[in-house]
C-alpha cells in the first residue's frame, strides 16, 4: 500500500529527475548556442522541470526538461506545432522557441524546449471585462483548434481520464483498506454518470468527428487554470501588449470546448453563472458555442478529480512528490476524496449552470 510520507522524504533518488543538475541545465542549452551565465531559478511545476535561466548577453529564457518517457517526441512535437499555429495567428500564447530549426531539443536522456521568459500574475476572474477578454482569446483558440486534428497525442476521455486512474489506484494498493470499499463504490457511481454522457466516450485518435450527442471534439489547450493565464494590466508595459498570454500547453489534447472554460469557473452556483456568461460574451464574438457543452462541466470535474488522485499516486516516487504533497496517500485524503465524489454524483444530477 501506498504509505503517507512525511514532509521531510525525498522519494526516489534514483529517478532521472534527480540527477538533473544545474550543470546539466547549463550544457543542454550550450548545446544549441545558448550559453548561460550561471543564474538559474527553478519555477513552479510538478509535471516537468522548468528553470529560467539567465544568459551570457543578459537575457533570459525559460528551459522546459520534460518528464521522461510520459510524452514521446511526436506528441511534444504535436504540441509544439499547435503553439505555433496559435502564435501565427496572432493568439498570445507563449510557445517554444525554434533553434537550429527545432523547437524539441534532446540533452542526454532529457527532451527539452526552450520558451521566451515573460511577466504576468494570476488573472482577476472577479472581473467580467477579464473574463470577457479571455473568453475572446479561447475562441480563436478554439478556432485554430477545430482546423485540425491531433494524431499522436491523446484525447480526453472517460477512459483516459477515469476508469484507467480508477483501476490504477486500486490494482496498485493505493488506497487505505479501511476506506477502499467505500472510495470503489463512489467511484463506480460517479463513472456511471459521467458515461451517460457520449461526448466523454472514447473514440479513435486522430479524428474531429460529432459523436452520438451531436457535440463536437477539438484541439484544447486541456489545462486552462488561472495558473496557466498569465494576465498583463493595460497600465503595464508589455512587449506582446496587455491582457492574457496563456502558457503551458504541455496537456494538450482532443476534447469538448467547454474543458478550456470550467476551470476559469469558482464559487457558489450564482458566481459561477456570472463568470460564465462573462466568458461566453468574449467567446461567441468569435465562435459559436454549443449550450449542450455546459452540461459537461461536473462530469469533466469529476474526471480531472480522479485523474488527479492517480497522477499524485503514478509520480511518488519523484522527489518533489512527497515534499510538496505530503498529506498524499493517508486515510484523511482519501475519506475526503470520497465526501467529494459523493458531491460530484449530487452536483451531476442536478441542472447545468446556464449564462
Amino acid at each position: 500500500m501506498l504509505e503517507h510520507q512525511p514532509a521531510v522524504g525525498t522519494g526516489d533518488q534514483t529517478h532521472p529527475f534527480a540527477q538533473l543538475t544545474p550543470q546539466q541545465v547549463l550544457d543542454a542549452l550550450a548545446s544549441i548556442g545558448l550559453y548561460g551565465d550561471g543564474r538559474l531559478m527553478a519555477l513552479s511545476s510538478y509535471e516537468n522541470r522548468v528553470y529560467q535561466v539567465h544568459l551570457e548577453d543578459d537575457s533570459a529564457v525559460v528551459a522546459k526538461f520534460y518528464r521522461p518517457e510520459r510524452w514521446s517526441d511526436r506528441q511534444i512535437e504535436e504540441e509544439h506545432a499547435f503553439s505555433h499555429a496559435l502564435m501565427q495567428d496572432d493568439i498570445p500564447v507563449i510557445g517554444p522557441l525554434v533553434i537550429q530549426g527545432r523547437s524539441l531539443h534532446q540533452s542526454q536522456d532529457f527532451y527539452f524546449s526552450v520558451s521566451p521568459r515573460r511577466g504576468g500574475r494570476r488573472p482577476e476572474l472577479e472581473d467580467g471585462e477579464v473574463l470577457e477578454w479571455i473568453g475572446r482569446f479561447l475562441a480563436r483558440i478554439h478556432t485554430v483548434g477545430a482546423q485540425g486534428g491531433f494524431v499522436h497525442r491523446p484525447a480526453l476521455n472517460i477512459q483516459s481520464f477515469g476508469w484507467d486512474a480508477r483501476e490504477w489506484l486500486l490494482s496498485h494498493d493505493c488506497i487505505p483498506l479501511d476506506v477502499q470499499s467505500v472510495w470503489d463504490k463512489a467511484s463506480q457511481q460517479a463513472l456511471a454518470l459521467v458515461a451517460e454522457h457520449s461526448a466523454l466516450l472514447a473514440s479513435a485518435p486522430g479524428t474531429d468527428l460529432a459523436n452520438e450527442s451531436g457535440i463536437r471534439t477539438l484541439r484544447l489547450h486541456g489545462d486552462c487554470h488561472p495558473g496557466n493565464i498569465l494576465w498583463t494590466p493595460l497600465d503595464v508595459p508589455a512587449a506582446d501588449g496587455p491582457g492574457p498570454h496563456f502558457v503551458d500547453m504541455d496537456d494538450a489534447r482532443t476534447g469538448p470546448a467547454v474543458q478550456d472554460l470550467w476551470m476559469l469557473l469558482s464559487g457558489e452556483r450564482a458566481q459561477r453563472n456570472r463568470q460564465l456568461a462573462a466568458l461566453l460574451d468574449g467567446y461567441e464574438q468569435f465562435r459559436d458555442f454549443d449550450r449542450r457543452e455546459l452540461a459537461l462541466i461536473e462530469p469533466l470535474r469529476t474526471l480531472r478529480l480522479l485523474h488527479y488522485s492517480a497522477w499524485l499516486a503514478r509520480r511518488w516516487h519523484d522527489p518533489i512528490f512527497p515534499i510538496n504533497f505530503p498529506w498524499f496517500g493517508s486515510s484523511d485524503y482519501w475519506q475526503g476524496q470520497v465526501q467529494v465524489l459523493q458531491d460530484q454524483i449530487e452536483a451531476m444530477q442536478e441542472d447545468p449552470l446556464v449564462a
